[in-house]
């Protein structure tokens, strides 16, 4: 059940908004265009009448919308940066107009490669084209508008959520007043870009990819939990890696010699690529890693 306190923004709801109409496409980096776009977003806290007060969040590559608060009473957690943001906590929600958004490309509402193609009626699959950081600025910048925001206090946001922070200040440089980059870089490094694509072929190489139609179906469920897990080797230092589990057995005082898992850092990326299967999209995955 959830636990809605006095810091707590409470019972929340995410909305969607079009931001680009079919007759007014977005032209993209990658020189190809998109229509519709839709957004979808969450927002705490009230604008002031200066309209100087609103931050922007910005979230990481298998984040949503959802920053804080529950969605229903019988969630078991609230959104994923709630200890954060709120009354009286460090976004203060008394103080500041919060709005975070799922970002283009996504899978939580906002326009991805899981949407319906309205050129076939089928979704978007690996016809969706593909997309930068900047793309997802400016989709961003066109929901702000759309709100009627003026500004923003500050854009805050780590690992690709930061990247997209600099894109804020370097494109928009008098809209925002702080930029506030956590874990963050300018550009991937080659070993990045290599962990990336090992990631994105499990994905392509699982039988049930099906060229990114597999809707209604059974996904590459396997191929992204092994994504995944490549994912978490990176987020976490060898020396880190060996603090929170050494050469620890999963739940035993001996080898089992067989091919289960039997390292608890082994049940740890098990449980990491199972769970992120159950609720995150393959093709998303591709495209956001790309």
């Amino acid at each position: 059940m959830a636990e809605i306190g006095e810091k707590s923004v409470g019972i929340v709801k995410t909305h969607i908004v079009r931001v680009i109409e079919p007759d007014k496409p977005l032209k993209l980096d990658c020189g190809k265009t998109l229509a519709p776009i839709d957004v979808a977003y969450e927002t705490y806290g009230q604008l002031n009448e200066a309209g100087d007060n609103a931050i922007l969040i910005c979230h990481a590559l298998s984040g949503d919308a959802h920053v804080a608060g529950y969605h229903s009473p019988n969630d078991r957690k609230p959104g994923w940066w709630d200890c954060m943001v709120g009354p009286g906590k460090g976004i203060d929600t008394n103080k500041y107009f919060v709005i975070c958004s799922n970002f283009l490309g996504g899978c939580s509402g906002t326009t991805g490669p899981s949407s319906i193609n309205p050129a076939t009626g089928k979704p978007y699959g690996l016809d969706f084209p593909i997309i930068t950081i900047a793309d997802m600025v400016r989709v961003q910048k066109l929901l702000l508008d759309k709100l009627g925001i003026k500004g923003l206090l500050a854009v805050i946001g780590g690992s690709i959520g930061g990247m997209q922070v600099l894109q804020w200040a370097i494109e928009y440089p008098d809209f925002v007043k702080a930029a506030i980059a956590i874990a963050t870089t300018t550009h991937l490094g080659p070993q990045s870009i290599a962990f990336d694509a090992v990631g994105r072929n499990a994905i392509l190489a699982d039988p049930n990819f099906a060229n990114g139609q597999y809707k209604g179906k059974k996904g590459p469920d396997r191929g992204l939990s092994i994504a995944r897990m490549i994912g978490h080797i990176t987020y976490l230092s060898e020396q880190s890696m060996r603090e929170k589990f050494g050469r620890k057995l999963r739940a035993r005082e001996h080898y089992s010699y067989d091919f289960n898992s039997e390292f608890a850092v082994e049940t740890y990326l098990d449980y990491q690529g199972q769970s992120f299967v159950e609720r995150f999209d393959a093709n998303s995955y591709l495209y956001i890693t790309k």
